[in-house]
């Protein structure tokens, strides 16, 4: 059943003439290029993804509508230049979902949602415009999480993948272990470039360990990124209230024990738990 656009196209025609407006009476918006937009949109990509991790419904409503101005903007700027405008952004997103998705628009049958994926990435190889190899479309700036993450999922999308999760843990297993061996023969350096030459052997296992835990995670179906950013919170928390806790008491963490820190940390870990 189609639903009445009404209200959603009044609004979304409203945006585009606000922005129109901003980039002709505005000095700022006026002299802004799609190379200056660049790092305000990762900052406000991240404060969605901010928004999204504390389940802030009203700040994603808020961070959304900053992401489509941005997508606006750019849209504006590339269409002074001849290259494009948003009707064409539109237009291209529209028909790249329709050939990427057979089995809603064509007729085409899948089982699972694993199978959508495995078409999707089939797809892309094949469109005449998009990515010619598999992990072309994960960006290089990626953070490394998200990066190795999204590496792992689109080679799965083709059959590069473990049999059974049981598999990844022997994997996990040799690199830990072969991160040890590194870390011993660097702890017993004597010489600087000795130093170096381990730091660096240590540096590479240990980013082999994070690549197979990642994988593991994938496999098991949950997000590393996510659970990173949990515990982060969580040990920001606690930090926090160690360091509140010192204040009241008109002390000084560097003149504190670890055991004296230990049990006010503990106390945050009892508190969370009640």
């Amino acid at each position: 059943m189609k639903k009445d656009r009404t209200r959603e196209l009044e609004a979304f025609a409203r945006v585009l003439d606000v922005m129109d407006e901003l980039r002709e009476k505005c000095p700022w918006d006026r002299k802004q290029t799609i190379e200056s937009i660049r790092p305000l949109t990762i900052e406000e990509t991240y404060e969605l993804s901010d928004a999204i991790m504390d389940n802030d419904m009203p700040n994603v409503c808020k961070e959304l509508g900053d992401i489509m101005m941005h997508i606006v903007f750019y849209s504006i700027i590339a269409n002074e230049g001849g290259k494009f405008d948003i009707v064409e952004v539109m237009n291209k997103m529209c028909d790249k979902l329709i050939y990427r998705h057979p089995h809603v628009f064509s007729t085409e049958k899948v089982k699972d949602a694993e199978q959508v994926l495995q078409n999707w990435e089939q797809l892309k190889t094949k469109e005449k415009d998009g990515n010619r190899r598999i992990l072309s479309g994960v960006p290089e700036s990626l953070p490394a999480v998200i990066k190795a993450y999204r590496m792992q999922d689109k080679a799965r999308a083709v059959g590069f993948d473990w049999n059974n999760k049981e598999e990844v843990w022997d994997k996990v297993k040799e690199e830990v272990a072969e991160l040890e061996v590194e870390l011993r023969k660097l702890s017993g350096a004597k010489e600087e470039i000795g130093e170096e030459k381990y730091r660096d052997l240590a540096e590479k296992e240990l980013g082999d360990l994070l690549f197979s835990v990642i994988n593991a995670a994938r496999l098991y179906d949950l997000n590393p990124d996510s659970a990173l950013e949990a515990t982060c919170k969580k040990f920001r928390r606690r930090f926090t209230y160690l360091e509140e806790h010192t204040i009241r008491e008109g002390r000084n963490l560097r003149e504190m024990t670890l055991e004296e820190m230990d049990a006010i940390w503990n106390e945050a870990k009892k508190q969370e738990k009640e």
